[in-house]
């Protein structure tokens, strides 16, 4: 059963869209590490303009997004964020981050430590979780700036 759930996994991540860096030189604006270095953790913004940021993990990104106006008064961003899309951890999927869950307390460690896991939908966390533990599911709505602060510390 597990070497059948792994196949599956795999096949998806095969066919599955995900976010690609920009260009192989790119950098995470907030935590300045290489992004094509955490494929598996890539986030992306899409600003009114249409320009694409991307960012190391949900973490990164959400420090961004809840506080865009300091980013683009300070020239990090020249726009407001119109999309956010993060990754489903198993299946390497690009899915609006509005409509993802989060998984919060895994032993899964980011690129940045703590961090929240992506995924497209409560059957995939919840089986995540399962196996690398977790404390709670959380959607979009409950990523706050403070529980963001929180990971970061």
């Amino acid at each position: 059963m597990k070497y059948l759930l792994m196949i599956s996994i795999m096949i998806a991540t095969l066919s599955a869209e995900a976010i690609k860096p920009n260009d192989q030189n790119s950098t995470d604006m907030i935590y300045v590490l290489p992004l094509k270095q955490y494929p598996k953790w890539l986030c992306e913004a899409v600003l009114e303009n249409g320009k694409k940021v991307q960012f190391i993990s949900v973490k990164s990104m959400m420090q961004v997004y809840r506080n865009q106006d300091y980013f683009i008064k300070n020239h990090f961003m020249d726009d407001k964020i119109a999309k956010i899309y993060v990754q489903d951890y198993l299946n390497g999927r690009r899915v609006d981050a509005k409509k993802a869950v989060y998984l919060f307390g895994s032993r899964t460690i980011g690129p940045h430590g703590d961090d929240l896991i992506p995924f497209e939908s409560m059957d995939s966390a919840k089986l995540f979780m399962l196996k690398s533990g977790g404390t709670k599911i959380l959607p979009f709505e409950r990523l706050s700036k403070g529980l963001i602060r929180y990971l970061d510390m």
